[in-house]
């Protein structure tokens, strides 16, 4: 009976965390130039998210290494990076394979990267949509960035010249997941 009970109270504690997807997780995406998708929910509840618009062709383009760094870093302790190219600043392939690559062998890129879409302006996708809503402000630029703790609040967004070495900036990340 004790064994019964034991798993129904994991059954329903493991259905609350799920009807507690943060909003911010409440997304589906493709993965870069995959047809695998992604459900946020499953894969980063209860991480600490740094959202991140990115460019290929721009001037912070190499903050790629220092965002793989942070991830390789951090992962363990429930840093996850997440990379969404964009265009909206003309700095972004059409041909998400070039994109890939210019992550991958350029810039050894393993934290998760995801189709292009729309950060700002008229067609942003619903994700920037909320990040916009929740922290009040939309991308300046390629490569700003947004930390949300593992409750699903944003922390703090952090403008393009921020470099992920940034003293301040890692200071932000670590006290986040520290609590």
């Amino acid at each position: 009976m004790k064994k019964i009970l034991i798993a129904a109270l994991l059954f329903c504690s493991g259905a609350s965390q799920a009807a507690e997807c943060p909003d911010l997780l409440k997304f589906m995406k493709r993965k870069l130039n995959s047809q695998e998708t992604v459900n946020f929910c499953e894969a980063y509840q209860g991480k600490t998210v740094l959202f991140v618009n990115t460019a290929s062709k721009c001037g912070f383009t190499p903050q790629f290494e220092g965002l793989e760094k942070l991830y390789s870093d951090y992962q363990d302790k429930g840093l996850v990076v997440l990379g969404f190219p964009s265009n909206d600043f003309k700095q972004e392939f059409s041909d998400e394979s070039k994109t890939a690559e210019l992550c991958e062998l350029t810039y050894g890129v393993k934290f998760p990267m995801f189709e292009t879409i729309a950060v700002r302006g008229d067609d942003v996708d619903p994700l920037y949509r909320m990040l916009a809503k929740k922290s009040g402000t939309t991308p300046k630029w390629n490569f700003y960035k947004y930390l949300m703790d593992k409750d699903g609040n944003i922390v703090d967004s952090y403008a393009s010249n921020t470099k992920p070495t940034d003293k301040d900036f890692i200071a932000d990340i670590e006290k986040t997941l520290a609590h």
